[in-house]
């Protein structure tokens, strides 16, 4: 009985020490590799806003919705395409759609940045205290957005968690 024990304890100690020196798992993403490549990089933003007490799933569609009726609208191609995805729409997904626009992150950050000004003219965003201070981000948080994840839609992607 003793031998097992002891067999057992290595067995224990060896898969620590082995599970130490893993790369760190990340959460599985199912709409990488479908909407956008594995993201190169990733951050954290904190958003200093509460969750609106009236965002829900449907706001989240409608606010894709509104903006696609907004793209068809305008007299040339928008660029992108946004896509509300998983189980709540928690998650935003915004798509280059040519080649040569959005291939660095600091396309991307400028493309969130120029997003800034759509959020700014939503009600939702004219209802907190100062607008001209919040960010397309702050604006994902009010409506319940945990996730943004912007691609060029070939071989670079930069992921968001919202807090």
């Amino acid at each position: 009985m003793a031998f097992f024990q002891k067999l057992a304890f290595a067995l224990a100690v060896s898969a620590a020490t082995l599970l130490m020196y893993l790369p760190t798992a990340r959460a599985f993403d199912a709409h990488a590799g479908y909407y956008y490549p594995e993201p190169q990089t990733r951050e954290v933003y904190i958003s200093e806003l509460p969750v609106s007490r009236d965002a829900r799933k449907r706001s989240r569609a409608a606010f894709v919705i509104g903006l696609a009726s907004q793209h068809s609208k305008q007299s040339h191609a928008s660029g992108y395409h946004l896509f509300a995805k998983g189980g709540e729409l928690e998650k935003l997904i915004i798509v280059a759609t040519g080649d040569g626009q959005y291939d660095t992150l600091y396309r991307l950050r400028a493309l969130l940045a120029s997003l800034t000004s759509l959020a700014r003219s939503t009600e939702l965003f004219a209802r907190s205290n100062h607008p001209h201070e919040l960010n397309f981000l702050d604006f994902c948080k009010l409506i319940g957005f945990k996730q943004v994840t912007v691609s060029n839609g070939k071989d670079i992607a930069h992921q968001i968690k919202i807090q």
